[in-house]
């Protein structure tokens, strides 16, 4: 129950995070205020997929994974319907229409290259302690147009967009970000690169 909790709570940093992306114009400072999502997330010790995934070491931990992604889709919901309620005036309409545009095979290789960002800030973060290690590579995936399967729960359950497609696109998004956040973490471990 404590990671899913956890993981309700991660999901609903990432939500504050894109809810603060949409709201200004400028999307460089927009992706600068959605790290401070990821850096709560980190400094709270909460339970985010794109976080946890690459860090994966056994079966144990792979099975907590669906656990960990039903409890980021439960926060990233509740705070789209905060959204919504609190009338925001964000629209992701036109944004989920684009992702959801592009070809499944380049949606893929877009979240892999997320996933690899993604393991990226966490294990520089967990070396140095250092923030901008947080900061760099949230940035750098949002201005790089790097699909974040997190981010896009949000997004979608901000546009009410939910179909069939839909879901197709996200659980491809989902295993991108795994496969990319495990794979560079499994070879970077074991080509012995430290």
């Amino acid at each position: 129950m404590t990671t899913f909790i956890k993981s309700v709570y991660a999901g609903f940093m990432i939500g504050v995070g894109g809810c603060v992306y949409l709201s200004v114009d400028n999307k460089i400072v927009g992706s600068l205020l959605f790290s401070f999502g990821l850096l709560t997330i980190v400094v709270q010790g909460f339970s985010l997929y794109t976080g946890k995934i690459g860090f994966v070491s056994n079966v144990k931990e792979l099975m907590t994974m669906p656990i960990i992604i039903l409890g980021n889709f439960t926060g990233t919901f509740l705070m789209a319907m905060f959204c919504k309620v609190g009338g925001l005036g964000i629209s992701t309409e036109a944004l989920c229409t684009k992702k959801l545009g592009c070809p499944l095979w380049s949606f893929f290789a877009l979240s892999v290259l997320c996933g690899i960002m993604m393991y990226l800030a966490i294990d520089n973060y967990r070396k140095t302690k250092n923030v901008i290690f947080i900061i760099a590579p949230v940035m750098i995936f949002i201005l790089s147009g790097f699909e974040h399967s997190i981010a896009n729960l949000f997004y979608f359950s901000v546009a009410g967009m939910w179909n069939g497609k839909t879901i197709l696109w996200l659980l491809v998004n989902i295993l991108g970000n795994g496969i990319g956040a495990w794979v560079y973490g499994w070879g970077k471990e074991n080509l012995d690169l430290n």
